[in-house]
């Protein structure tokens, strides 16, 4: 028999008797959030992605977390914008909350058990769940399809500014960490694990001090320094190449994993190791493979031409949004692409699921493309207010002076005012979860909080 659930079991008197005092203090919103998050086929594809985690995690083991609650806590973590720790304890304390996540009087999971939870729904049930969000809001009228307005932001990466002396360090200090629980795990090795981390730390700290020196000379001793800190590096990847070889036929519980993560970090040393030999020593920064990262080495460096953060690390994520600020689609890109690249893609998207082309297109000026627009046009976009920078046709300007293309491309400003409450209410500004498949699952459950926020917004105010 099945241990999963979808729904808790039918709840008791008492929760039904606070029902008539709780509900009084739910927020607008969140009365017709509940009736959304009642839908059949949101709590079926979380239901889906649970039994997912393991092979028998669908028939055996013990009950798990209901899916129709798993959907809630994450909604409710990412509306609010709480950690995993904060998430349990304002559950736990508010009755309000309890309600809403169709928890009652059953005990809270505790913040790892949420983690767990919440690593389970990975990102490509998260883009069903969008998507079904986005079709119920067609459904109820809220979203038409008539006008589309998109545009791209940065969702940086939960790293430190990247430099190499402290890319090195990083590395330095997780191989030696690990081939130290490496030593620990096999009892003892025909040669003792050096500890160098006292002087990797010391290169580390005279790096980042030669950096006050100007001129030759202080280039010179950048030079000398960046020389002591490599010896160390390969000194420790030396190191983890004997450790892996002499531990290679050893069986050991929980020794294969540690194997693993010691050889995955000593490559991307490897890769820090030859971007700082090229930068420090040949000039040359355009290099392939280059990481700002060894725990996130799918973070990317992308400059947006802003003043206050000119450069930034982490991936381009594009937000397309429709009627009553609704994002229809979001798009994580795994290799940042030039934006005059996306309009087409992003309208005919947009048109499969709505099943309708929009009359009316906005975006700014990074989309322009000449054979985009066209394409749009002859896809049956009425209407494509994307400003051209660099025209000098007389036509041209006259058409972007025209009315309906200024009130257009005043309306498009609300996407960057979305993405400003995505990044401040929702935390698109960080991303704290861990790897690519963590930044999808991050942005989505963001959006979809913000969403649900408009969608019962906009439901509220009918009669």
């Amino acid at each position: 028999m099945s241990t999963q659930r979808k729904a808790r079991a039918q709840r008791s008197l008492w929760e039904g008797v606070v029902d008539v005092d709780v509900r009084g203090l739910w927020e607008a919103w969140m009365a017709e959030a509940d009736r959304l998050l009642e839908d059949e086929e949101l709590i079926e594809t979380v239901f889906e992605a649970q039994g997912q985690r393991h092979p028998f995690s669908a028939t055996r083991g013990r009950a798990q977390t209901p899916a129709e609650t798993v959907l809630r806590l994450l909604l409710l973590k990412h509306v609010r914008n709480w950690s995993f720790d904060t998430l349990e304890r304002e559950v736990s304390l508010n009755l309000a909350y309890r309600d809403f996540v169709r928890i009652g009087l059953n005990k809270v999971p505790d913040a790892k058990t949420l983690a767990r939870i919440a690593q389970a729904v990975g990102g490509e049930a998260i883009a069903k769940l969008h998507e079904r969000l986005v079709k119920m809001a067609q459904e109820r009228g809220v979203v038409k399809g008539r006008k589309m307005r998109v545009d791209t932001t940065v969702v940086e990466s939960n790293i430190h500014y990247p430099t190499d002396s402290k890319l090195l360090g990083d590395g330095a200090r997780v191989l030696t960490r690990t081939m130290k629980r490496i030593e620990s795990k096999t009892g003892k090795l025909k040669r003792r694990v050096r500890d160098r981390m006292r002087s990797v730390n010391k290169r580390v700290i005279a790096n980042a001090t030669a950096g006050r020196y100007k001129g030759e000379a202080g280039e010179q001793k950048r030079k000398k320094e960046y020389r002591e800190l490599l010896r160390l590096t390969r000194q420790i990847l030396n190191d983890t190449r004997r450790v892996m070889e002499e531990t290679q036929s050893r069986r050991k519980p929980g020794l294969r994993k540690l194997r693993a993560e010691l050889s995955l970090m000593a490559d991307r040393v490897k890769q820090v190791v030859k971007q700082t030999k090229a930068r420090v020593f040949q000039g040359v920064t355009q290099l392939p493979g280059k990481i700002v990262s060894v725990f996130e080495p799918h973070a990317e460096i992308i400059r947006k031409g802003k003043a206050s953060k000119p450069t930034e690390f982490g991936k381009l994520v594009q937000i397309t949004e429709a009627e009553n600020q609704i994002v229809t689609r979001l798009d994580v890109f795994d290799e940042r692409p030039s934006d005059r690249q996306l309009l087409t893609e992003a309208v005919k998207r947009q048109t499969e699921l709505l099943g309708r082309a929009p009359q009316l297109v906005a975006a700014d000026a990074g989309y322009y493309a000449q054979a985009h627009e066209r394409a749009v046009e002859q896809m049956g976009v009425k209407w494509v207010a994307v400003p051209n920078r660099n025209t000098t046709s007389q036509d041209r300007k006259i058409r972007e002076k025209s009315r309906w293309f200024k009130k257009a491309q005043a309306w498009r400003t609300g996407c960057e005012g979305r993405i400003s409450v995505l990044k401040r209410r929702h935390g698109l500004s960080r991303c704290l979860y861990r790897g690519m498949e963590g930044m999808k699952r991050w942005v989505g459950l963001g959006v979809l909080a913000d969403n649900l926020i408009n969608l019962g917004k906009a439901l509220s105010v009918r009669p």
